[in-house]
């Protein structure tokens, strides 16, 4: 998986001959430019679906950054430095390398790890932040994370067969890319050294999940049309193929599924106007500030995720419609949507009118799901085709993704995506001026690529939530 991978960049890197490895697969198999994502568009959301074959409302990780209306707690799993100072360092590891895999993902789903388990058959997991499987490990815990208190020296974890995670947890005992201006092991180079270190040993497993995180950086700073970290993964991937007598070998012994996980959408350069400061738009309410707990007086909880943000109304005498209203002012706020009984109701920035859906009804999508739909359908793009049809335009497999959303946690709140150009801060947030950003339901941040050869068979449909049931089907031929 190579984070923000998107289909024009790639295309890019590859007619220009800077993608050999890719370019390669591509010729050597199928090429997917528009596999629908999760929703929100935030990786761990978005692992979470791959692992499980899951949306939210099943998997129950709503979102990088949310809160826990059971615990009265602020949640992120890290979304930025200034963030993670504001809220604690060893807070934000806690709740990233434990409280998401062993709490927060829901023991009702399996993860394909797990799963395979239960086979008795092997996989790996290479710096993927959503990891659970049945195997225990111990913790390679440096010393001052001891002398800090972020971990015990008995700190363990349950992972698949094969479990590496930086510094932490590594496979191959002479790896190098652990030190601290390499993110501790959290970098392309360390991940390709322990597939590497897989496929010398001869220990490949029958899955492997290996996660390339530093393209996305390069995305988020320099925008949507950067291709220097897809050259920088085909590198990596070179060295994968050369590890076999020849890379038709390499294709020969493995099903190679490359993808990416979401896409990014080009962020103004004018900060002023990029910048939707939600702390501005609801000036007139008392918000909860991160740096401490949850307040008696606190009104309104902010969970920030880039182009996607929660509103929790934590005050009861607050109404969905009036601060609905308050936040359709603002014309750089695509949809508001907000939860009425079994009833999800939708309003636009720009366009007049009120969308209202729930599940089960005469409509039939795409993917087979059914559904219960009232008023405006240009609010979510929506079209009906034959009277009982419907097809999704800017918005991919909107109704099953965003409904995810409202299931994926309890709370009364309120889910609003930012349109294309413009992305929403608050206390600590990330910002991407002149650059590129994800988070929403919008296609931009949407769609991603993938390439898969070595097998004939495809996913039910071309979504992250069909992948991990596609998976075990390979592995069943």
């Amino acid at each position: 998986m190579i984070d923000s991978l998107m289909d024009k960049p790639l295309q890019s890197a590859v007619k220009e001959g800077k993608a050999p490895a890719l370019q390669f697969l591509i010729n050597n198999g199928r090429y997917y430019p528009k596999m629908v994502s999760s929703y929100p568009t935030m990786s761990v959301t978005i692992d979470s679906t791959l692992l499980t074959g899951t949306y939210a409302e099943k998997h129950k990780v709503p979102a990088l950054v949310w809160y826990d209306e059971q615990e009265k707690r602020f949640i992120s799993y890290g979304s930025d430095t200034k963030e993670i100072f504001k809220l604690g360092p060893k807070q934000v590891f806690k709740e990233s390398m434990f409280h998401l895999n062993e709490h927060h993902l829901s023991d009702q789903v399996k993860t394909i790890h797990e799963e395979l388990g239960d086979r008795g058959l092997q996989s790996a997991s290479i710096n993927t932040l959503v990891f659970r499987g049945n195997n225990t490990h111990m913790l390679h815990v440096p010393k001052f994370l001891e002398v800090f208190h972020f971990l015990n020296k008995d700190a363990s974890v349950k992972g698949p067969s094969y479990f590496s995670y930086g510094i932490l947890s590594t496979l191959n005992p002479k790896n190098k890319y652990t030190r601290f201006w390499q993110g501790l092991g959290f970098n392309d180079k360390y991940a390709t050294e322990e597939l590497k270190y897989l496929i010398e040993q001869d220990r490949i497993p029958s899955f492997s999940l290996v996660y390339f995180s530093d393209n996305d950086k390069k995305v988020h700073k320099k925008g949507v049309n950067e291709t220097k970290g897809i050259e920088e993964a085909d590198k990596r991937l070179q060295t994968l193929f050369n590890k076999y007598d020849s890379w038709e070998k390499a294709l020969k012994d493995n099903v190679w599924i490359v993808m990416g996980d979401s896409g990014q959408t080009s962020i103004e350069s004018d900060k002023e106007k990029a910048l939707v400061d939600l702390r501005k738009v609801l000036k007139d309410y008392r918000i909860h500030k991160i740096s401490g707990p949850i307040q008696k007086q606190d009104q309104i909880v902010l969970g920030l995720n880039e182009r996607m943000s929660f509103i929790y109304l934590l005050d009861e005498s607050l109404k969905h419609e009036f601060i609905a209203k308050q936040l359709q002012k603002d014309k750089r706020i695509d949809t508001i949507a907000w939860k009425e009984g079994k009833t999800l109701k939708v309003i636009s920035g720009d366009k007049k009118g009120v969308f209202s859906f729930q599940r089960t009804g005469k409509f039939i999508d795409q993917y087979g799901q059914s559904w219960k739909i009232d008023g405006d359908t240009h609010i979510l793009d929506i079209t009906i085709k034959n009277g009982h049809s419907i097809v999704y335009g800017d918005y991919p497999d909107a109704l099953a993704r965003l409904s995810s959303s409202f299931y994926s946690h309890t709370g009364n709140f309120l889910v609003v995506n930012a349109k294309p150009g413009f992305e929403f801060i608050g206390e600590g947030s990330p910002t991407h001026v002149g650059g590129a950003s994800h988070g929403s339901l919008h296609k931009q941040d949407t769609y991603f690529p993938m390439i898969v050869t070595g097998t004939e068979l495809e996913p039910k449909h071309l979504r992250m939530v069909d992948v991990k049931e596609w998976i075990l089907n390979i592995l069943d031929e």
